[in-house]
């Protein structure tokens, strides 16, 4: 028998691919992992947001075959910046041609006279590939919100194929035509949240191969063994979408913890009586420091709703204590001083911590993570995901990472 642990979108995937018998195993009382939706006074909201950017025909029909197509919205996204006094098309590489005149020249002198030839992190490929100007007034101060670290930690290609590169040509050619597309240009998002997606997964799995709100406390690797607050089972093949760390902790596998870092993410939803003056945006970015989040995204412009319905993103230290109540009063007055919030009156709210949220992959760390999960693949367990492997991935990048393992 299969024992998998976590019934977020990879764990159900895995359960619905493989022809073998299982048991998931979830910590939680509710399925659907970070996946999860609030419905709250007329409002619906994720514990953040997530719009699903398929790249197979094949994987989207197979997580939306039990969602009723009439409530699946199929958007062409809309995003922006906010720089200074004014909203700048994403990604910002891209459009430098609509900043002021001055700065616009200060980004295209950068770019083509750059002294920078080499690098061997992210931060300084962000200066080797488009110059110090568009680095500096973007690229850096927005991924240290996000990520909660200095970028000199992190691999140069941290971010995988999910960072929008543009070499000089393109760059240029925006200037008079535009295209700002990226991997996600597209996204599918569900009238009832993303919570539909793990709903329609669970469709393919029986009620009593779900094992709720039971925790694993230890791994028996030799009598593979799994313990849990509640019984023990044995098994032939485990699958783990939990933390890569947490996993080698419960295996008894000693790893270097220094290694591994991450950021945790506090979102705040917020509902207000009235919209606000964005009205197409459906997220937006937030390179000032002077402002507590990084992005903030608009539920009511995916839905068209009447009412503002945002999310709010804030990054911290994998160490930081979050003052939630403090962090929420700031929201609120940041808010206000960047023009999202007017007259409007807030109605509902309800936030999450979210640890780990975005991992930091450097070459040590995947070095380890590959050598580790050789390790245990010897012992019949198999760590997938976006925290089983440690990595930057779509939830989609997941669900084929678990067809693949089911077919081992």
């Amino acid at each position: 028998m299969d024992i998998i642990i976590g019934a977020g979108a990879t764990g159900l995937s895995y359960a619905a691919f493989t022809d073998r018998d299982y048991r998931i195993i979830e910590a939680d009382s509710a399925i659907g992992g970070y996946c999860k939706t609030i419905k709250q006074d007329g409002f619906v909201w994720d514990y953040s947001g997530h719009f699903f950017h398929f790249r197979y025909p094949e994987m989207e029909q197979f997580i939306c075959e039990h969602i009723a197509p009439d409530t699946l919205l199929r958007c062409r996204k809309h995003t922006q910046i906010q720089y200074g006094d004014r909203y700048v098309d994403f990604p910002f590489q891209k459009n430098i041609h609509q900043l002021p005149q001055q700065e616009f020249i200060d980004c295209l002198y950068d770019l083509f006279c750059n002294p920078y030839t080499e690098y061997s992190n992210f931060k300084d490929m962000l200066y080797c590939k488009f110059g110090r100007s568009i680095a500096e007034k973007f690229l850096i101060p927005y991924n240290e919100k996000l990520y909660a670290c200095d970028l000199n930690t992190l691999d140069c290609n941290a971010m995988g194929r999910f960072f929008p590169f543009a070499n000089k040509e393109e760059i240029i050619a925006n200037f008079r035509q535009s295209d700002s597309a990226s991997y996600n240009d597209h996204f599918t998002y569900p009238s009832g949240g993303a919570i539909e997606y793990i709903n329609s997964l669970k469709q393919r799995v029986p009620d009593d191969r779900l094992l709720l709100g039971e925790r694993v406390v230890r791994i028996d690797t030799a009598r593979k063994c799994v313990v849990t607050d509640k019984r023990e089972l044995t098994y032939d093949r485990l699958v783990s979408t939990i933390p890569f760390p947490q996993l080698l902790q419960l295996c008894g596998v000693e790893y270097d913890a220094s290694l591994y870092s991450w950021n945790k993410v506090l979102v705040f939803n917020l509902g207000f009586d009235s919209k606000g003056d964005d009205t197409r945006n459906n997220w937006v970015y937030f390179p000032s420091k002077e402002l507590s989040f990084y992005r903030i995204g608009y539920y009511d412009n995916i839905f068209g709703s009447d009412r503002m319905s945002l999310y709010v993103e804030l990054g911290f230290d994998k160490d930081a204590a979050i003052d939630v109540d403090y962090w929420f009063e700031r929201v609120l007055s940041d808010l206000r001083s960047a023009g999202i919030i007017t007259t409007q009156q807030l109605v509902s709210h309800h936030s999450v911590v979210m640890d780990p949220a975005y991992v930091h992959i450097n070459e040590q760390c995947t070095a380890d993570v590959q050598a580790k999960k050789a390790l245990l693949a010897q012992h019949d367990i198999y760590s997938i995901g976006r925290y089983g492997s440690w990595t930057y991935c779509s939830i989609e990048d997941g669900m084929c990472e678990a067809r693949a393992t089911a077919k081992l």
